[in-house]
């Protein structure tokens, strides 16, 4: 190899286009893409526009936003070929942001994903797990000590057909892998139907501004609050979120009613077709939360003979006024608030003062 593309340390949490609205619980893949050197990401990028037939062999998470921006940039009509290290498709599968967009890239042909074998024991330990990308005509690789890579590019004829052989084998030898989220289109698409275009066009506009790392599945604020906060902005039906949201295995749920008192009961035969992005059950303890903090509301509403469905309304001025890209903030500020025993936010000296009189009789009341 020759020619160093890039070299040099940016410290971890030093981007701040993954940095900003991470909050402080940030997810797995906010932790991936912050602890790795900000010049690589970007030679990655660079080196990758404009190439044709890339394969792309031990690639890690952190790795595949600049992959997918030089895809995005790059006319080919081949798919990318990446295998990814072990462990990387499953985490798409928790991260909202990422994952939908790689869903989307392999859905649309542009890129086709598999998982590689973790680094052999013994003299190719390195080989084995190495990070190379290959085209017809270059090979790069990434190269140095930990908290110090850099990428290494290889032009010579004479070398880049064998090194690139070797890339496209060790892909050969990787296995086909899906990602456990839907395809941003399919996404959307199933979220006009099934709720509304208000809910959708925000989703959207979510998706496209937040941050890879911006939301996971974990810490208190997940990619299951903010949705919930989405839908009660437009004050829909608890049950059509989670038809919406839900895995296609049609599991039921035990979602509660109102302010947690109550049970909706198990109609899992109802919810097959979701999209997939987590069961319907899940958003449970996340409503739950979102209620005691006074940013929603779920009210019980008639639905015929059945139990009554529960109606999601946002409460909170500042998640009514906040833009889509804004609620994430909105919802982590008030998260960040100290709460009581059971989980409401804390009343201030003063607060309840500010609050409109006939507001202040009815608590009065309760």
């Amino acid at each position: 190899m020759a020619s160093p593309t890039t070299g040099g340390y940016i410290a971890a949490g030093d981007s701040p286009s993954e940095r900003d609205g991470l909050g402080d619980d940030p997810s797995d893949v906010a932790v991936e893409i912050d602890g790795t050197d900000a010049g690589l990401v970007d030679a990655v990028e660079s080196a990758l526009t404009g190439r044709s037939e890339v394969v792309a062999v031990g690639v890690p998470l952190a790795l595949l936003p600049p992959i997918l921006a030089a895809r995005e940039r790059t006319e080919d009509d081949t798919p990318w070929r990446v295998a990814c290290r072990p462990g990387v498709v499953d985490a798409l599968g928790r991260a909202f942001v990422l994952g939908t967009a790689v869903a989307e890239a392999v859905a649309a042909g542009a890129i086709e994903l598999r998982t590689g074998a973790g680094p052999r024991t013994g003299a190719n330990e390195s080989d084995a797990g190495r990070v190379l990308f290959a085209s017809p005509e270059r090979v790069d690789a990434v190269a140095g000590p930990e908290g110090n890579r850099t990428l290494v590019a290889e032009e010579t004829p004479d070398r880049v057909a064998p090194a690139s052989r070797a890339v496209r084998e060790r892909f050969a030898a990787a296995t086909p892998a899906s990602v456990d989220m839907p395809a941003r289109s399919r996404l959307l698409a199933a979220a006009r139907e099934t709720l509304d275009d208000r809910f959708a066009d925000d989703v959207a506009a979510a998706l496209d501004a937040l941050p890879y790392g911006a939301v996971g599945r974990t810490g208190e604020v997940t990619d299951r609050t903010l949705l919930l906060a989405l839908a009660a902005r437009h004050d829909h039906l608890l049950w059509d979120l989670r038809r919406w949201i839900g895995d296609e295995s049609g599991r039921g749920s035990d979602d509660s009613g109102g302010n947690g008192d109550g049970d909706e009961g198990d109609e899992s035969a109802d919810l097959d077709g979701g999209v997939g992005i987590a069961a319907g059950q899940d958003l449970t303890d996340d409503r739950k939360a979102l209620v005691r903090r006074g940013l929603i509301e779920a009210i019980k509403v008639p639905a015929g003979d059945g139990r009554p469905q529960l109606r999601l309304r946002a409460v909170d001025d500042a998640l009514l006024r906040a833009t889509p890209v804004e609620v994430l903030s909105v919802l982590r500020g008030r998260f960040a608030l100290p709460v009581d025993e059971d989980g409401r936010v804390r009343e201030t000296p003063g607060r309840d003062e500010r609050r409109p009189v006939w507001e202040r009789a009815r608590r009065d009341k309760n």
